[in-house]
């Protein structure tokens, strides 16, 4: 019940921003400093993600096995376009088949 309540506090009010955003974007996006300011949030947003993914890779990325496996998973990511939630699976997979033996 306690992770059913944390979650929903974590994500809520994430969505309720989102549903009124959308109202108010248009409206804000008219506004040539305002239009500065949301662009540059978007470019801090994305120089953030892209660090987070790197620190992340660099700890994830262990061995042969797991720089295989971000290959592997980034061509059929971004080549293929195989959904991310078949990716995970395959990984999964592989690693636990990796340990088993």
């Amino acid at each position: 019940m306690g992770a059913a309540v944390a979650t929903i506090g974590i994500f809520l009010p994430a969505f309720v921003f989102v549903a009124l955003s959308g109202l108010l974007l248009p409206r804000i996006r008219r506004s040539t400093m305002a239009r500065a300011g949301l662009d540059g949030v978007n470019v801090a947003s994305l120089a953030l993600m892209a660090v987070v993914t790197a620190e992340l890779a660099r700890a994830a990325v262990v061995d042969w096995m797991t720089l295989a496996l971000a290959v592997i998973a980034a061509l059929l990511l971004f080549r293929w376009k195989v959904n991310s939630a078949w990716l995970v699976v395959g990984a999964a997979v592989i690693g636990v088949a990796m340990h088993a033996t």
